[in-house]
């Protein structure tokens, strides 16, 4: 069953994308003469977050068939999920649509962080429920927004958000054995259904995620990161910090990326909250690579925070919380490295 589930979401992925390509040569294109936030010079179809929410229903409708017993929507923390992610995705297809202002956006991210607070979705870390319904609610836009501002080449944000997922599953196997659980088959359609997509997103790519996709997966994300990382200290019985080190781990590429662009264009006096070309992915092709090599190297990066995520998730249930501070190192570390490449090589 764990199987199906992970072949449903890759072949539902391979098809709805097969088949938005073959017949939409021009649904989803924006701004074709515009390349100055694009790293590529084509114009491709962003679609590929369709497959990300059709994948979704389509699991969530499969999982209420095949277990009739465990009433999904009567999960608060499901439906919260759903509703969040369906307010997503319809704001990310307007968005790449009608390119709609910056504030609606802000205003939609936060509904969404809203709606999993009030399901019951929260990042208990200070012991003041407002403070963590605000730290949530913070977090959901921030990765939103974090996953967009990645989505600048291809295959980053792809696959960057399968090894986050991927640390996700191996997270709740590592803490509660395999579970056949309505979380599990989830994030298993949904692994699937990133590995179809990245399918015609690897270089050269035939589409583009557009914010549609990142806006959704943002959601989907940091939903399962609050889950599934945030909060193991609850299931360690340890302290709550332990989820703050492990979730930064898993996090190295989105959030090194991120923190480098705030930094350098609040030092330029510009706003962190417009594109351009001063990623560091973009800064890596500056010294020399290219776009294949650059998706190796965050590749690498993602894999090697995944396993590193894993062994601390290990290491808090045996009773030892300070590995996960420790292998914090390893984000400084890659923060260092890039950040320092974005001042050596510019454009």
């Amino acid at each position: 069953m764990l199987t199906a589930f992970l072949l449903a979401g890759l072949v539902a992925s391979l098809i709805c994308n097969g088949l938005l390509l073959r017949f939409s040569q021009s649904l989803g294109i924006r701004n074709k003469n515009d390349i100055t936030i694009r790293w590529s010079n084509e114009s491709k179809p962003s679609l590929g977050g369709v497959a990300f929410f059709v994948a979704f229903i389509f699991g969530a409708i499969s999982y209420a068939v095949f277990f009739q017993e465990d009433a999904i929507f009567h999960n608060r923390a499901f439906v919260g999920l759903m509703g969040a992610g369906i307010l997503a995705f319809v704001m990310g297809l307007a968005d790449d649509a009608y390119n709609t202002r910056p504030l609606i956006k802000l205003f939609v991210q936060i509904s969404c962080g809203v709606i999993l607070v009030l399901t019951g979705t929260v990042i208990n870390i200070t012991g003041h429920s407002w403070i963590d319904a605000v730290i949530t609610i913070v977090w959901v836009v921030g990765v939103m927004n974090s996953l967009n501002m990645l989505d600048n080449m291809d295959g980053i944000t792809g696959t960057t958000v399968l090894f986050i997922l991927i640390s996700c599953l191996a997270a709740e196997i590592v803490l509660y054995d395999w579970n056949m659980n309505i979380w599990t088959l989830t994030l298993l359609v949904q692994i699937g259904a990133i590995l179809g997509f990245l399918r015609f997103n690897l270089h050269p790519s035939a589409l583009f995620m557009g914010d549609a996709g990142s806006q959704f997966i943002g959601l989907f994300t940091a939903f399962f990161a609050v889950h599934h990382l945030w909060n193991i200290g609850e299931a360690t019985k340890l302290t709550s910090w332990t989820g703050l080190f492990v979730t930064l781990i898993v996090f190295t590429p989105a959030a090194v990326d991120t923190l480098t662009v705030v930094i350098n264009r609040l030092r330029k006096g510009q706003s962190p909250m417009v594109g351009g070309k001063d990623h560091t992915t973009h800064h890596l092709v500056y010294a020399g690579m290219n776009d294949r090599q650059v998706w190796l190297v965050f590749l690498i990066i993602a894999c090697i925070s995944s396993l590193l995520a894993i062994l601390a998730v290990a290491f808090a249930k045996w009773g030892n919380p300070w590995m996960a501070c420790f292998l914090t190192l390893y984000f400084f570390a890659v923060f260092a490295w890039l950040y320092r490449n974005t001042i050596v090589h510019k454009r």
